[in-house]
């Protein structure tokens, strides 16, 4: 497979005519050139980098931004990079791990729940009812980011940089709901194995489905429910043709930039400490956004004055009753999690006790 190769970018021309106006002044002996040689190298060659889902308020807003502009900023122009989403590079997420471990795409963002059929480990920190809100999930993602940073350099050559969360995901239904046994018998469309695990759990039947058919799926009817984030649905359209939202973060869709590990050791070391510098704050900036988005996601989605960045629809918000959430945590002891160590492997369970079950509480069987 040939390695993605964006369009050629702007910089380029720019580095070209430097150069040139560079040869000028040294060859009219102005002596010039030394000295802006010694103030400014040469920029490098951008970046090649496949980012989150196009069309997002993350990837619009937070990482094409930054590659595309903050980079040169806090570079003085050094250093650049070209983004394309991963879903308009003709590149499946489930393979983003073996064409970064390759070296086909040098850096690149996965989102984890396309990779568990790959390594089942990768959604132990986001599985289906696990965190409730987003201080949850800090909470839990820390104690479980030591063991996927050294998984990824070891296994799969593959240096983390940064991990990404999404709004909230919810269910959306084109008919009223206010339980979650009420999702027995119905299609609804999931992005993942946990998702599918959690419907299955209520008697519903888990769709895959991608995100560009989610809309036309339910238009012709072939799902009736969605569980998708609260923002992206309405960036989706889905407040057109659902109208009820169950106001219950179920996961919250994790994903991680990272680069191969060769490529990664092969910028200069200038680049490597600009980045580790500014992608922390990139994810702390996607964080704060994922958590506003998903209030925002709430807002837009039912009409109310509050909402800011997206379209406002006539959905009806259904608070989550007072008994489903002992019932999501039960759920996942006795279903959810297990159906993940069956998937896992039996060393998913030392992988889990050492990591997750010490700050959640839920201490994994040894034989699920």
């Amino acid at each position: 497979m040939e390695p993605y190769r964006p369009p050629r970018s702007r910089h380029r021309g720019r580095a070209d005519a430097w150069r040139e106006t560079l040869a000028a002044l040294l060859l009219a002996g102005t002596g010039l050139g030394a000295i802006a040689q010694t103030a400014l190298p040469p920029p490098t060659q951008p970046l090649r980098i496949v980012g989150g889902l196009a069309g997002v308020n993350q990837f619009v807003q937070h990482e094409q931004p930054f590659w595309t502009r903050t980079l040169a900023e806090i570079s003085k122009g050094r250093y650049s990079a070209e983004i394309v989403p991963f879903d308009r590079a003709g590149v499946p997420a489930q393979d983003m791990v073996r064409l970064m471990q390759m070296g086909v795409i040098p850096f690149g963002t996965i989102p984890l729940s396309r990779v568990a059929p790959q390594d089942a480990a990768f959604s132990a920190a986001d599985l289906a009812g696990l965190n409730p809100d987003i201080a949850t999930l800090k909470t839990t993602l820390a104690a479980f980011r030591p063991y996927l940073e050294n998984t990824l350099r070891q296994r799969y050559g593959i240096e983390l940089l940064a991990i990404y969360t999404y709004p909230a995901q919810m269910l959306f239904c084109n008919r009223p709901i206010t339980r979650l046994e009420d999702l027995a018998g119905q299609r609804v469309r999931v992005s993942g194995t946990t998702l599918g695990d959690f419907v299955r759990a209520f008697g519903g039947i888990p769709v895959v489905t991608a995100m560009t058919d989610l809309v036309p799926q339910i238009r012709k009817g072939n799902v009736s429910c969605a569980i998708t984030g609260t923002m992206t649905g309405n960036t989706l359209g889905l407040h057109e043709v659902t109208t009820h939202v169950y106001a219950m973060p179920i996961t919250w869709g994790l994903s991680m930039f990272g680069a191969n590990v060769d490529s990664w050791n092969a910028l200069e070391p200038e680049l490597r400490v600009t980045l580790r510098d500014a992608l922390p704050r990139l994810e702390a900036r996607i964080w704060a956004a994922g958590e506003q988005a998903t209030l925002d996601g709430l807002a837009c989605n039912t009409g109310a004055d509050s909402c800011r960045l997206g379209r406002k629809g006539t959905m009806t918000a259904v608070p989550m009753h007072q008994q489903d959430q002992q019932r999501l945590r039960d759920i996942l002891q006795s279903h959810i999690l297990p159906s993940w160590l069956r998937r896992c492997g039996p060393e998913c369970a030392t992988i889990w006790n050492q990591t997750i079950a010490p700050v959640r509480g839920i201490t994994a069987p040894s034989t699920p």
